[in-house]
């Protein structure tokens, strides 16, 4: 979507814009744009969010608002389990919450 911009030029500047994109038979607002791609540059890429919320290491592709409470509640278990010594029981707990 575009933003509404508006501008202030001379009398003598804007003709001379409107005659240049009327030879060039575009619209005045198209020949500013197109000045305006040209001195910027292409526009930077963005980080994929992808790359930030990488969770997901082994298995399936899960969906993170969906799974987020499971996804949580397993890396709370793994911790205790760990802690506590509870292995088996945490494999178990793990297969349990994936169905």
């Amino acid at each position: 979507m575009n933003a509404r911009t508006q501008i202030k030029l001379d009398p003598e500047t804007q003709r001379r814009a409107q005659d240049k994109a009327a030879e060039l038979g575009i619209s005045f607002a198209e020949y500013v744009r197109r000045l305006l791609a040209q001195d910027l540059g292409p526009a930077k890429r963005k980080a994929s969010v992808s790359l930030i919320f990488d969770l997901v290491d082994e298995g399936p592709t899960t969906q993170v608002a969906r799974d987020k409470d499971k996804m949580v509640a397993e890396a709370v278990w793994r911790e205790h389990a760990h802690k506590s010594g509870h292995k088996s029981r945490a494999r178990l707990k793990l297969r349990a919450a994936r169905r």
